[in-house]
């Protein structure tokens, strides 16, 4: 990978959201060491009381960064004493962000980025930040080849990868952790713009059932929904400068896939990167996802969803043969 120069320092704030994990906490904050922002929020949920021993972790983790804070910065520290779990405490560490800043750089303790990342949504939020169409900025490209495909260093999608990303207090004061809009003012009928494709569509229309019955403890697809339904679109560079290497996200469970420990670059120079002079989504990028990770996902969800139907049809039948 081609080293990255920075040709000024970086003034963009970073929230750096951290949990129970001491060796990708490291690799991640060594990047943001490196960076040198000049203001860090460090945001902790607090230990689950199930878990023996895991609040001697997340105090080691949170002592880590705190100690290793070895130039000149801004902290802001937010230490929950008690476990919120991943939907309310993430979504309430962004907030807290953003009431101290109008825009900043969002990281996870498992994705790793490169240092351009950091100067590239520096940019990014600049160019943008009166734009109302652009929900955000995203250091993650799944697709390692799309740039000869485009020849942009950079394109607008409907895929909100929140894999190392950026965004605004303008688009975040959108967000509703709840999404109470979701069959009342907004219908399944109106996710249609987002695809012809019925099975992307119903895929969802599931998920976004399951996050208002509240039977998801997260916070993501709610971001997800509020891009979608305010038709913003998230400014993905050509190159992919994040990895995860993590198979779980904080508080997030799940297995490694294809998306993980992805190839990282780096822009040679940020300030050659050229403006689109058109906002509008790549539909080669986001027709390409749809087939590698939202066709997946809805063949798992209708699986499964078939094996409770078939259980539900086995314990009624058997119970009708019983008392037959």
């Amino acid at each position: 990978m081609k080293e990255f120069i920075p040709i000024k320092p970086l003034s963009t704030a970073v929230l750096f959201l951290v949990f129970n994990r001491l060796d990708t906490t490291k690799q991640v904050f060594a990047q943001i060491k490196k960076a040198k922002p000049p203001r860090i929020y460090i945001a902790s949920d607090g230990a689950r009381e199930a878990k023996t021993g895991e609040e001697v972790i997340v105090e080691e983790v949170r002592d880590y960064v705190i100690q290793n804070l070895d130039w000149e910065c801004e902290v802001k520290t937010l230490l929950r004493d008690e476990n919120l779990g991943c939907k309310v405490a993430v979504s309430s560490a962004i907030d807290w962000f953003f009431e101290h800043e109008d825009m900043g750089i969002i990281l996870e303790d498992d994705v790793v980025p490169t240092q351009s990342f950091f100067w590239f949504c520096e940019r990014m939020l600049q160019e943008y930040r009166n734009d109302s169409r652009v929900m955000m900025i995203s250091g993650t490209n799944y697709m390692l080849d799309i740039r000869d495909q485009i020849k942009k260093d950079y394109f607008f999608s409907r895929h909100f990868t929140i894999w190392g990303w950026a965004t605004w207090k303008r688009a975040w004061k959108l967000y509703d952790v709840k999404i109470p809009t979701w069959r009342t003012e907004i219908q399944p009928a109106n996710i249609n713009f987002i695809s012809n494709e019925a099975y992307i569509t119903k895929h969802f229309e599931n998920t976004f059932d399951l996050i208002h019955q509240n039977k998801m403890n997260t916070w993501d697809i709610q971001w997800v929904y509020t891009c979608l339904f305010n038709y913003g679109l998230c400014l993905t560079p050509s190159i992919n400068m994040i990895s995860n290497v993590g198979v779980n996200g904080t508080h997030t469970t799940g297995n490694v896939t294809d998306s993980h420990y992805l190839k990282t670059y780096n822009f040679e120079s940020i300030d050659r990167i050229k403006l689109n002079s058109i906002v509008y989504p790549e539909q080669f990028y986001d027709e390409g996802l749809h087939i590698e990770k939202t066709l997946p996902a809805y063949r798992k969800d209708f699986f499964m969803r078939l094996l409770k139907t078939l259980r539900i049809y086995e314990i009624t039948r058997s119970t009708y043969r019983f008392f037959k």
